[in-house]
């Protein structure tokens, strides 16, 4: 597989596409020229975690873009094989510091992806982040495509904002804003459902681990 000094080569050929060979310069020969290489992601594993934390502030938006991107192809291979994509911070994606092109395919993704046998799951811990671009046209339209829609606690200001895009009754804003750890207001077509939710022993020890090793290892 060709990596991106191969299209910046190609680039260099003509003189109409040369402005485009400078944009890839930091990708190929800058800071970010870590982007210039094979992958070694392992597309057959059943989960498939894309940790961008280390990128740096940055470069989080390039490589969200770019796994998701990996992704959408794995998700369009058998359309007869369930999946999912998990989209954490999902506003660095659709949010003010990205741009219409990038946000467009996020939409894309929402809008199409149950024609692939799979669902999608935005997560971000402001809603506000969502609505910032293009006068939130984006984070709208996700949340109009979202089948089930869950509201943990937010603050006042979050509550207005996402008053504008979500039909929410006046005991409904209440409710959210008190709203304590594990209850949530989930959205699931019409109806609106106040959620506790619990987690079962198995997520609790993946959570929190063995309590007694920690213990034992700590007295080693």
């Amino acid at each position: 597989m060709p990596i991106l000094e191969d299209l910046y080569q190609v680039l260099e050929k003509d003189e109409k596409t040369k402005k485009f060979q400078i944009k890839l310069i930091p990708f190929v020969k800058g800071s970010m020229r870590f982007f210039n290489e094979k992958t070694n992601i392992e597309l057959n594993n059943d989960l498939i975690v894309a940790d961008v934390y280390d990128l740096g502030e940055e470069n989080l938006k390039y490589g969200m873009y770019l796994f998701t991107d990996i992704f959408w192809d794995k998700i369009k291979e058998n359309r007869n094989e369930k999946k999912a994509i998990y989209l954490d911070e999902i506003w660095r994606l659709i949010g003010v510091t990205s741009n219409k092109e990038v946000a467009s395919f996020i939409y894309k993704i929402f809008k199409t992806i149950r024609k692939y046998g799979g669902s999608s799951v935005a997560i971000t811990q402001d809603i506000s982040d969502i609505f910032s671009l293009e006068d939130g046209i984006y984070g709208k339209s996700i949340l109009n495509n979202s089948s089930i829609k869950t509201f943990f606690a937010l603050e006042e200001e979050n509550i207005k904002i996402l008053s504008q895009f979500a039909n929410l009754s006046e005991k409904e804003k209440v409710e959210i804003k008190s709203l304590k750890r594990g209850e949530c207001l989930m959205f699931v077509g019409e109806n609106h459902i106040l959620t506790k939710i619990e987690c079962s022993n198995m997520e609790k020890e993946i959570l929190e681990g063995d309590k007694n090793e920690k213990n034992n290892n700590c007295y080693q």
